[in-house]
């Protein structure tokens, strides 16, 4: 029975072959204790990865599975608007009929579903695994790739300590893998050598996006490889990282190769879906251990729904520590494309600075404040592919690019943002902002008209204006910069970027040096 000072709440991820239900309890000190646990098996994988779609049959599974969970909610006094957070992955993501399965769910259980994008599972995911980076000795200065290799797609993050590099999503997924060894009709060496040939492909990928030779330790997430970890590890302390021999796991991987679903679910007692998805699962992770030299594999117990049930405790409690993973993603990003990492990260102070000054008459949520920041250091990446255009350019690499902790949508904005820092005012035949709903219309408006201010304060590249002090006068924004004796060039520059900031607010931007300068 909980106390007053606990919390119940509920996290529910469908995915590709199952939907699995955590229960936990959240102390006042924000400290998560789990209370139960379920899973059952759905056949969504393999509607979507097949047919494209979720059948009807399945859906109806999923309602069933659901009214279950409800009920076991009620039990627990679990508040199902407030304190119930239901996840899908890739199989819903990926289904052409996913807002008719999203809207069947709620209409049958009052659930609301949100699908994730890669994006925000590499976050919840980091949000579960980094405790033990933080804690585990070995890892603290390590770079260490982490990796699950679901049953529709793989989650690879690369860091340094508990710091994010990079973050990446790949279309290989363990039923994916099975689902083409069972369209081929040939011997089974064949299909392993089929099978062993598109993993490569995939590890190829993943390792070619890496620095080269500098990936020390490797983690693995992920149900399959816990498997093997409860076979192969004696008397594993599911609290702590688990070593596991590579060679060994090649041998076991073997085993599992040679026998038939069936064998695998009398002799290990799991369940079909389990079974299928093992023997592509275990051989991903080993070709990928090869390809990266390692000869131990660390493994984690930790799964999606930790992540959930840790950003749920959290609340807001540790979102700087948050942003500044992102804003490191992005540092890497402009790195990749060889910006001019001094003005851009200058450019993002003074953005932030104005974003902080300005707070009434832009009226934009918190949340916006990073997406400006990222804008800004992002701004000039398109030189990368010509002087001519740029900024189109950097709105292009940066919406096919992956930054750690950004969904699609809001890089979307992060794009917009820093196409608009110069040139044309947004217009709604531009592709991408025309989409947009009006809120966030305004929000990139307001942000773009904010980013060609900063980027014109820095227009000689010195990192010279600092401080700045914001004030209004007769329907004027008046910027003063102490410390500075002639402004011309700034202004010059001002005055050719500032025009957006007087269509959005209706007033002129005045540079001017501080009155304690002038004489």
């Amino acid at each position: 029975m909980m106390d007053d000072n606990t919390t119940p709440v509920a996290v529910i991820d469908i995915g590709t072959s199952s939907i699995r239900m955590a229960i936990a309890e959240i102390n006042y000190k924000g400290q998560v204790r789990t209370l139960e646990t379920l899973a059952q098996a759905v056949n969504l994988g393999k509607d979507t990865f097949t047919n494209g779609k979720i059948n009807k049959s399945t859906i109806e599974d999923c309602v069933r599975v659901l009214q279950r969970y409800g009920q076991i909610l009620k039990q627990y006094q679990v508040d199902l608007e407030n304190r119930v957070r239901a996840i899908a992955t890739s199989a819903v993501r990926e289904a052409e009929n996913r807002l008719a399965f999203l809207d069947r769910i709620y209409i049958a259980t009052g659930i609301h579903v949100a699908p994730l994008d890669a994006a925000e599972v590499n976050r919840i995911t980091y949000m579960g695994i980094q405790p033990y980076l933080t804690k585990e000795p070995t890892l603290s200065e390590a770079k260490t790739l982490i990796t699950e290799i679901g049953s529709g797609s793989t989650e690879v993050l690369f860091v340094q300590g508990d710091q994010v590099l990079s973050a990446h999503t790949h279309r290989l997924g363990s039923l994916r893998v099975q689902q083409n060894r069972e369209s081929v009709d040939t011997s089974q060496t064949t299909l392993q050598r089929i099978m062993r040939n598109q993993i490569d492909q995939y590890v190829e990928q993943i390792t070619n996006e890496l620095p080269e030779n500098e990936t020390s330790q490797l983690i693995a997430l992920g149900g399959d490889v816990r498997f093997a970890a409860t076979q192969l590890i004696s008397n594993w302390n599911r609290h702590q990282l688990g070593h596991l021999n590579v060679s060994e796991l090649e041998g076991f991987c073997q085993q599992v190769m040679e026998l038939n679903v069936e064998t695998l679910v009398n002799r290990y007692h799991l369940s079909f879906p389990d079974a299928e998805t093992l023997g592509p699962a275990l051989l991903a992770y080993t070709r990928l251990a090869a390809a990266l030299q390692q000869e131990t594999i660390l493994v984690s117990n930790v799964n999606l729904r930790d992540g959930l049930l840790h950003e749920m405790a959290a609340e807001g409690v540790g979102t700087e520590t948050f942003h500044a993973q992102v804003i490191h993603s992005a540092l890497e990003l402009g790195r990749k494309f060889h910006f001019q990492e001094s003005h851009a990260t200058h450019v993002a102070r003074l953005s932030q600075s104005l974003f902080s000054q300005l707070k009434s008459p832009l009226n934009l949520e918190p949340r916006y404040e990073l997406i400006l920041h990222i804008a800004a250091l992002l701004h000039e990446i398109g030189l990368y592919i010509s002087s001519d255009g740029y900024h189109k350019h950097s709105m292009y690499l940066i919406n096919h690019s992956e930054l750690f902790g950004l969904s699609e949508k809001e890089l979307l904005l992060v794009g917009l943002v820093a196409r608009y820092h110069r040139r044309a005012s947004p217009k709604a035949s531009h592709q991408g902002y025309g989409n947009l709903d009006r809120n966030n219309r305004v929000a990139v408006a307001k942000m773009a008209a904010i980013l060609r201010i900063a980027d014109a304060l820095d227009h000689s590249r010195s990192q010279r204006c600092n401080n700045l002090e914001c004030h209004y006068e007769e329907h004027q924004l008046v910027i003063s910069i102490p410390g500075i004796d002639d402004v011309s060039l700034e202004q010059l520059a001002l005055k050719e970027t500032g025009t957006l900031f007087d269509e959005i607010f209706g007033m002129q931007v005045l540079l001017r040096q501080s009155s304690l300068n002038r004489t």
